[in-house]
């Protein structure tokens, strides 16, 4: 009976070492694994901040209107002052301070 009590505490001993091995193993193995799914987390974490559109932001000002082309008004006081300096009423400094007045 010595012999079978040995031999029955033999295997306790051989049968718990090996689970407590593979129980260290199992607890590497996920933790190898939890690693592994946090790095692949921070990669795509990282890819998706390089590719996300930016922020939203304001509009820019639209570009200033541009100089409006003179108006029939305007084309025809010109025609007028253009006129009067063709009959001598006006100097050519008075014509040119005239139309410069009139076209801003």
């Amino acid at each position: 009976m010595p012999g079978l009590i040995r031999g029955v505490a033999r295997t306790a001993v051989v049968a718990g070492t090996a689970s407590a091995v593979a129980g260290r193993v199992n607890h590497r193995q996920q933790e190898k694994w939890a690693a592994q799914d946090q790095a692949q987390y921070q990669q795509q974490q990282y890819e998706q901040q390089q590719y996300a559109p930016p922020p939203q932001q304001y509009a820019p000002p639209p570009p200033p209107a541009a100089p409006a082309g003179p108006t029939p008004d305007t084309i025809e006081q010109l025609k007028q002052l253009g006129d009067l300096h063709a009959q001598g009423i006006l100097t050519d400094e008075e014509f040119a301070a005239q139309k410069a007045k009139l076209l801003g």
